[in-house]
């Protein structure tokens, strides 16, 4: 796990737990870091171990631990980053990016379980090979030739329980996520987080490489400062 802190100067802070395989030298994210910082955050972002062989120990008890220590702050989770996000305390405002709170319909539960049987944490298995599309229309091709290819029995394990043990989610989150994204389940968010809630965008499973980007910006930063409030009223079909 690595940590870093932008903008220390900043008034507020805010957690941002990135990706599986996101790292804040890609251009896309560093974007949206820059535009936290902007408006005045002072941004703790992590970095993921790509590889895990236990969710609470690789991934969660670090972050867990770091935040005990912030006197309030704005949560944001991007995908595998939305899975530890809804396990941690102390959060004033809840928003996820595209959370993987479930395998999308490409990877079947059964083939899943079987392999999460498997008894090893070497990383073995092809996992990712994203295209542009699968991202966004903004992924660079250093971003695309630095995203992890390769998992282990044990991460599909950890992280398949983790999902299964989700907590209940903040009745104030607010989701961004696009119908198009081929990494998660949409199942597993409208199971928890009202539509009411929910702000759908045109693009791939990362917000900041959409080309779309632009048009949510503020509204992602109105839901970090008021929460569901800000998104409430809108309407849930997507601009194009």
């Amino acid at each position: 796990m690595r940590d870093r802190i932008f903008n220390e100067e900043g008034e507020k802070d805010l957690v941002f737990v990135m990706g599986w395989g996101n790292r804040w030298t890609h251009e896309n994210v560093s974007w949206l870091i820059g535009t936290l910082a902007n408006a005045g955050y002072r941004v703790h972002a992590f970095e993921l171990p790509t590889n895990i062989d236990d969710f609470k120990a690789d991934w969660l008890e670090p972050i867990a631990e770091y935040v005990v220590d912030l006197d309030g702050y704005q949560l944001l989770g991007h995908s595998a980053g939305a899975l530890i996000g809804q396990a941690l305390d102390g959060a004033e405002n809840h928003v996820y990016l595209s959370p993987w709170w479930g395998y999308s319909d490409a990877y079947p539960a059964p083939a899943l379980d079987l392999l999460g049987e498997i008894p090893t944490a070497f990383p073995f298995v092809p996992f990712g090979g994203f295209e542009r599309e699968d991202l966004g229309r903004r992924a660079t091709d250093h971003q695309l030739a630095t995203m992890p290819r390769w998992v282990s029995p044990a991460f599909v394990r950890e992280t398949r329980h983790a999902q299964r043990e989700l907590l209940t989610i903040d009745h104030d989150a607010v989701v961004f996520c696009s119908l198009r994204d081929p990494v998660i389940s949409h199942r597993s968010i409208g199971e928890r987080v009202p539509a009411e809630h929910v702000v759908l965008y045109d693009g791939g499973h990362e917000l900041f490489s959409s080309r779309a980007r632009d048009r949510y910006v503020d509204l992602l930063l109105e839901s970090l400062e008021d929460g569901a409030d800000a998104v409430e009223e809108r309407e849930t079909v997507p601009a194009r």
